[in-house]
């Protein structure tokens, strides 16, 4: 128990931190863990701990539920981490609390104001559907900075906030909206133009499935395409190495995989290769042609069955019934490309991260690194890359964007992480690094990995920069490479 008394001295006992007062802030429970104890589905704390359980009630019609974990004054590196949601959220991210106590961090997250990751609670709750667009992170995160305060006898010395998908959406609404939260922001594939993310969920749905429902492509057809893409376009940057470097260049037609005769799983008929072009091409207004959200990329196609081809029917379509329109009868049918896009961002300005000016951001000294996967399946990278495109240019240019907002791309990598290229890779070193030493992130070293052991490490480089090889060893290994400009 001596660490705990230590720790008392400095501050608040961990039991003790239940009597803390807040407005709109109920400490439910807070109690010592011990380390190994605490287990969750895929989950187990590595250290002793302060587990303080709580909720948030910023609305009449909120009800945030937030951990923050405290490890012991000898293990604890006097920063904190605030972690990001997947998807809909309506759970705490147990998994990156655990990663970031073993780290020494002190760790908040919430489950954004509801339970389960379907979208039903947006129905008459406009409060709910605020809480998980922006709100439940600002909340939890002022909420720990005092919890940790009482515990330690402190505030954090810095604060970083780490999230991909959701998370990353969530880690640019703060660095938008909440400038002063975080010291340093990790932001991975974020699916920040959520509304019109969803929207290009619609359409490629859409456009891959007959007027029944039935898909028209199959799951063997999909990872054809990705060969296909890949064959045609890998040795562009002049290596053969499995990865697309450039998937905006490449210009593979599924038109070369048309059926000479009769159909099969091993070409495609002329209705398949349209609805495979439609995706490529991206959500544009039927009428007018304009594009309302990037297609999904070359090279991605082997991952679009969970957003895409499985579903029996559009996925995140409570956006329209819960969010938007207030009918849980709504047809998907009756979608109008002319209005409903401008009166959905209209109605829910807040359900997006897309503000381009972050001067207040910078201006607090903040830094922000994101990131994305070229081949993801889920967020079109070259919509994360117009976003970084347009803050620099609001910001006054690249050079000057580079000084508190940095962008790296990692060529073959799904999702937050998997597909064939390098995909581990660790951002939250190179923030401390920036923010704490001063040294910004020229590159990312990444690996990938098979059956737990490394194949490949390669470098991500600075965006708009790309990894060439140098000509001489093993393309496999990270050393043998160096960052350049993309060569069009």
């Amino acid at each position: 128990m001596a660490s705990w008394v230590l720790q008392a001295q400095a501050g608040t006992s961990c039991a003790s931190l239940t009597a803390l007062t807040a407005s709109g802030i109920t400490i439910q429970s807070a109690a010592e863990v011990a380390a190994g104890s605490f287990i969750a589905p895929g989950v187990q704390a590595p250290l002793r701990f302060c587990r303080v359980v709580a909720t948030a009630a910023p609305s009449s019609d909120s009800d945030i539920h937030f951990e923050v974990w405290i490890p012991l004054v000898e293990h604890w590196n006097g920063k904190l981490l605030g972690t990001g949601n997947g998807g809909f959220a309506g759970a705490i991210a147990y998994r990156p609390m655990a990663d970031a106590l073993a780290r020494g961090y002190a760790s908040v997250s919430s489950d954004t104001g509801h339970s389960g990751d379907q979208m039903e609670f947006g129905q008459g709750h406009p409060e709910k559907i605020e809480d998980w667009a922006y709100r439940s992170v600002h909340i939890m995160t002022a909420a720990a900075k005092l919890i940790i305060r009482d515990h330690a006898g402190r505030f954090p010395d810095r604060s970083y906030f780490q999230g991909c998908s959701t998370g990353g959406q969530q880690a640019l609404s703060e660095a938008q909206r909440f400038p002063g939260d975080y010291d340093g922001i990790i932001a991975g594939d974020p699916g920040n133009d959520r509304v019109r993310l969803i929207i290009g969920f619609l359409w490629s749905w859409i456009a891959t499935h007959a007027p029944d429902g039935k898909p028209l492509l199959s799951s063997s057809q999909l990872s054809i395409l990705t060969r296909a893409a890949i064959a045609k376009c890998d040795p562009r940057d002049g290596l053969r190495d499995g990865l697309i470097d450039d998937p905006l260049g490449c210009d593979f037609d599924p038109a070369t995989l048309a059926c000479a005769v009769s159909s099969s799983d091993s070409c495609f008929t002329e209705e398949q290769i349209a609805a495979v072009r439609r995706v490529y091409g991206g959500a544009k207004n039927p009428r007018t042609g304009e594009q309302i959200f990037p297609g999904w990329p070359r090279g991605s196609e082997e991952g679009w069955g969970a957003y895409i081809l499985n579903p029996t029917e559009p996925v995140r379509l409570g956006l329209f019934k819960y969010f938007a329109f207030a009918d849980p009868n709504w047809d998907w049918r009756t979608f109008d490309w002319d209005r409903d896009v401008d009166y959905i961002e209209a109605k829910l300005p807040h359900l997006s991260a897309v503000s381009r000016d972050l001067n207040a951001f910078r201006s607090q000294g903040g830094k922000l690194i994101m990131y994305t996967g070229k081949a993801d399946p889920v967020v079109p990278a070259q919509d994360i890359a117009a976003y970084y495109d347009a803050v620099a240019h609001t910001m006054g240019g690249l050079a000057k964007a580079r000084q508190f907002f940095r962008f790296f791309m990692a060529p073959g990598m799904g999702h937050c992480g998997g597909g064939a290229g390098p995909n581990t890779f660790d951002t939250l070193s190179a923030l401390e690094n920036w923010v704490e030493r001063g040294r910004p992130p020229e590159q990312l070293v990444a690996a990938h990995l098979s059956n737990g052991q490394v194949d490949r490490t390669r470098p991500l480089c600075l965006y708009p920069n790309v990894a060439r090889y140098r000509g001489i060893g093993s393309i496999d290994s990270a050393e043998n490479f160096t960052c350049a400009m993309l060569k069009k």
